[in-house]
């Protein structure tokens, strides 16, 4: 186990954080110090999860808590732990919502005490509505006040064709794109000579009927949408490996010193990625398309964070998620969100993913605590 310290303010209350589901990691927090486990990998597996367990109780070994929290996901491992380790322990279970803990990790660790605009971008994370959000616009209060939240914009959602399974196979992400602009016939003669007829047809009729075609804000789900578009992965075998080739086309852009045309700022990107089917089967043409879409994304987010900021009076925004990776969309974010006059923050320390995570739930839960505490000692007062 590993420790950080954090700058300038320490919460009130300790806490355990049990992480959430990829790439899991617990926290502890007291005061201004953080004690981090090893991290255990994705919950799916029986090994990570008597990891997880073994991790929890190391961490409780080190002196009592005021509250465990954990992902808003009631299935999660690491959830159904934090409610058994709260009951055993006689303190509350308290969940926060996936993409707040993103932007509350880098409040914790960079010591914000403002209100801040957070841009959590990643794959998915259960959002408080109960649908899967992952490219979100938070308001969350500053320092102590972190527990105070709100979306105050998304991306627009995009349809998953089959569920979890369109997040490995990007040519769905696609094939929804064109349902959704009106061209799901070109969905069978498009993707059946890749995918077979048969899949692609199935596809389509899932489309029309809606039948298991969830929607999410994921951002990254977007980037597997326009990967497919342009033909760049059928099938992923790693994680992100989609987003990863379009960000590699992207930085050759860049490198060239493209500057392509783009579209009217919008968080809504299926014209944008529906035009990536028509894209000739050129290098160039595919590096400048793929820029194009990362460039049209940041010009977007920013537009609407830097609205946010002004009518709240916010003067920082904060990155969190796992598309933060993606150095050509962060950088372009960033210089667009200065211009705006606004101080823009990443992680430094603490992984921009769900390696993290732990740290914002705990930072959220501590102040949570803090706050109850402070209004039942109001309510004390004024009962005497």
């Amino acid at each position: 186990m590993n420790a950080l310290v954090l700058p300038r303010a320490a919460a009130a209350a300790p806490v355990l954080a049990c992480g959430a589901w990829l790439k899991n990691r617990a926290a502890r927090l007291d005061g201004a110090r953080v004690t981090w486990s090893a991290e255990h990998g994705d919950l799916g597996e029986a090994a990570a999860c008597a990891t997880l367990e073994r991790s929890a109780d190391g961490l409780l070994a080190q002196g009592g808590v005021r509250a465990v929290a954990h992902d808003l996901h009631p299935d999660f491992h690491s959830t159904r732990l934090a409610a058994a380790l709260a009951e055993r322990l006689g303190v509350p279970a308290i969940g926060v919502q996936h993409h707040h803990a993103h932007i509350a990790a880098v409040i914790a660790e960079q010591g914000l005490v403002r209100p801040v605009i957070g841009i959590a971008l990643d794959g998915v994370g259960l959002g408080s509505d109960g649908t899967a959000w992952g490219g979100e616009i938070l308001w969350v209060g500053g320092g102590h006040e972190a527990q105070r939240w709100e979306r105050v914009a998304h991306l627009a959602p995009l349809r998953l064709p089959g569920g979890d399974v369109a997040a490995r196979e990007p040519w769905r992400l696609a094939a929804a794109v064109l349902h959704a602009q009106g061209r799901g016939a070109e969905i069978e003669p498009r993707f059946g000579p890749v995918v077979g007829t048969q899949a692609a047809r199935t596809l389509h009729t899932m489309l029309q009927r809606g039948l298991n075609c969830p929607a999410t804000s994921g951002a990254g789900r977007w980037f597997d949408a326009a990967a497919g578009a342009l033909g760049l992965s059928v099938r992923q075998s790693t994680e992100a490996e989609a987003a990863i080739a379009l960000e590699k086309l992207a930085a050759a852009a860049l490198a060239r010193g493209d500057e392509p045309t783009l579209p009217a700022p919008t968080l809504d990107l299926h014209a944008l990625v529906a035009s990536l089917f028509e894209v000739p089967d050129e290098p160039a043409a595919r590096e400048r398309a793929a820029l194009r879409f990362h460039l049209a994304l940041a010009e977007g987010l920013a537009e609407v964070a830097a609205t946010q900021a002004a009518a709240r009076g916010v003067e920082h925004v904060v990155f969190g998620g796992g598309c933060f990776l993606n150095r050509v969309l962060r950088e372009r974010l960033a210089l667009l969100l200065k211009r705006s006059g606004l101080a823009v923050h990443a992680p430094l320390v603490v992984p921009c993913g769900d390696a993290g995570l732990a740290l914002g739930q705990a930072w959220v839960a501590a102040c949570s605590v803090s706050d109850a505490s402070a209004a039942e000692s109001v309510a004390s007062l004024e009962t005497h």
